[in-house]
């Protein structure tokens, strides 16, 4: 799929060429309707979802119907999908990435929105309160932006000659003002100096990567966004192409080649959007659903990505590492 592009999925089950309904008392009755918003195009996002509606009974095809809309990292577009899905009407809208959750929540007052972010939804005005939502929406808070600044501590901690660290982050990003405050604030503690650098397209980063270089950058930490997850291979091929040790926010990036990243495990939470979607359908309200937020972070070092820096990974961040790739 060519960059920009719009992806739409509907997943119905069909029968004999039409939609098939559960049928109640003899009467057809139309399936509820999950719609499924995205700033990213990823799968596992449906599949993870999918699975959170299964664990409280809830199969598509069979009792409920999911349409998927992503914007595929052109967030910009994520309103007018958002108007799409209420006009269907979706039932219950999980909006995956702050973007999407803001522009659900923008495009209606009434239908219930299960977001999962990175973002702070109180900041972002989606709920009053974690405890008390309010309103139409609640979720799953991904707590990216403030693992930001110990991310920073966990990349000191692997490479403690490092004295200058470039901050790589997207200015359309609504988290990153807190992210940069956050890391700023641990870089003065640490007797760091900082370089922010931007990027929100494809040709940004490979600008950014030269300019770190030119600036003779010690190491890298990546902001959060789903703009960079859409281009994980770009960012770690150029990272490994520059030799810059990079710090980054999920396992997959890791997986990817990647040196280092700790987060969240986003699969699970989205899990839990899901299974927040099927309480919904059962006839909770989301103003009385708390905002969950991932209790267990994972730290992942790449030994293979390390050895090709000429990085001696500490022995107390490997006791500390919920995962080594070898």
């Amino acid at each position: 799929m060519q960059f920009g592009q719009l992806k739409r999925r509907t997943v119905i089950t069909l029968l004999g060429g039409a939609a098939a309904w559960p049928l109640t008392s003899g009467a057809q009755q139309p399936m509820a309707l999950v719609g499924l918003l995205s700033g990213a195009d990823d799968d596992r996002q449906l599949g993870a979802v999918r699975q959170g509606l299964k664990d409280i009974g809830y199969i598509e095809g069979r009792n409920v119907a999911i349409k998927y809309l992503s914007a595929n990292g052109r967030f910009d577009r994520l309103p007018a999908l958002a108007v799409e899905l209420v006009a269907d009407p979706a039932t219950v809208i999980v909006a995956l990435a702050p973007p999407a959750a803001v522009a659900a929540k923008a495009a209606t007052a009434t239908i219930p929105i299960i977001f999962a972010t990175g973002a702070d939804p109180v900041g972002l005005g989606l709920v009053s309160s974690f405890n008390h939502p309010g309103g139409n929406a609640t979720g799953i808070s991904f707590l990216i932006h403030q693992l930001a600044a110990k991310r920073l501590e966990l990349l000191r901690e692997l490479i403690p000659s490092t004295r200058l660290i470039g901050f790589l982050v997207n200015p359309a990003n609504p988290t990153t003002e807190a992210q940069t405050a956050d890391v700023r604030a641990t870089a003065r503690a640490l007797g760091l100096e900082l370089l922010i650098m931007n990027a929100s397209s494809e040709r940004d980063i490979d600008a950014t990567f030269s300019g770190f270089v030119q600036q003779h950058v010690n190491a890298i930490i990546l902001g959060g966004d789903l703009f960079f997850f859409n281009r994980r291979d770009q960012l770690v091929e150029l990272a490994a192409r520059n030799g810059v040790p990079t710090m980054y926010y999920w396992r997959e990036f890791a997986v990817a080649g990647g040196l280092i990243s700790y987060g969240t495990n986003f699969t699970d939470g989205y899990r839990l959007a899901g299974f927040y979607a099927g309480r919904i359908l059962k006839g909770e309200k989301p103003a009385d659903l708390p905002v969950q937020q991932p209790t267990k972070m994972e730290l992942v070092i790449n030994l293979k990505a390390a050895k090709a820096l000429g990085i001696t990974v500490p022995d107390k961040l490997l006791a500390l590492a919920d995962e080594v790739i070898e």
